[in-house]
């Protein structure tokens, strides 16, 4: 079990319990102690030091506004950073950490329910960040770290995490780490084609009819179910479910566009 709250200021107070409740209810169970990431800065910050010892990463000093009013294109990840603070040599300290992508080209992999998946981490993203200028550590980099920490050999996440995955391909290569078997599933959208997410104001889950809302979810990905499992406990729904599942039913979103990250 991790915690993801890498980005300590936009954690909510009371969510964390508020999760772990809500995966209990639903008849989930974890192994050993729950991982978060706020207690993992300082192995963050070694493993970064790392890649700028070894020339991987570099400080820039460039914001998102300055870029726009040099006119920095933007691609499927947001803007295509060109490399503009590389040979400043600037001092880490007080500015954000970019990662050299000029030897990357192009990174692929083969997601269960995609297919191929590729991606010219230099044409089509350019030097990404890695620590922020205000001292946040990014996503990229912890989970790839956390994966390896945990020994994380297969990952199931939502689809607006697809393209993101080339990135934590490049920096598995960088750190020397073993490459997980990735499968991405097709996101729940609104009437508007938007993700459930808080970000869209969706309503929180569900946890007085956990038993109707895991099958909801389980004809979502077009997995068998049965009318009488709503009468089952949470924890006998998944282990059916376990017992009958099968990835090669699930049908992917055809619109790569909404696969870009949040």
């Amino acid at each position: 079990m991790r915690i993801e709250d890498v980005d300590t200021p936009r954690v909510v107070k009371g969510a964390v319990s508020q999760i772990l409740k809500t995966l209990e209810v639903y008849g989930f169970e974890w192994d050993g102690e729950v991982l978060y990431q706020s207690s993992r800065f300082e192995y963050y910050e070694s493993k970064l030091v790392e890649l700028l010892d070894q020339k991987n990463c570099y400080a820039c000093e460039c914001s998102r506004k300055s870029l726009r009013e040099k006119g920095i294109k933007s691609g499927l990840m947001g803007q295509i950073y060109p490399g503009i603070c590389k040979n400043k040599n600037i001092t880490s300290n007080d500015h954000s950490i970019r990662l050299n992508t000029e030897s990357a080209n192009i990174s692929v992999f083969n997601d269960q329910i995609y297919g191929d998946i590729e991606l010219n981490l230099n044409d089509q993203v350019g030097d990404f960040i890695l620590k922020r200028v205000d001292g946040i550590y990014a996503y990229h980099l912890a989970v790839v770290l956390d994966d390896d920490s945990q020994k994380i050999n297969q990952v199931m996440r939502g689809a607006d995490l697809l393209l993101s995955t080339c990135l934590h391909l490049y920096l598995q290569r960088r750190f020397k780490l073993p490459t997980p078997q990735y499968l991405h599933l097709p996101l729940i959208n609104d009437s508007n084609g938007k993700k459930l997410s808080k970000q869209t104001g969706a309503n929180a889950i569900d946890n007085n009819h956990p038993a109707a809302t895991l099958i909801s979810a389980l004809k979502f990905l077009n997995q068998p179910t049965q009318a009488s499992w709503v009468n089952l406990k949470p924890q006998v729904i998944l282990q059916q479910a376990t017992r009958y599942w099968d990835h090669t039913l699930i049908k992917p979103e055809t619109d790569r566009q909404d696969y870009e990250p949040s």
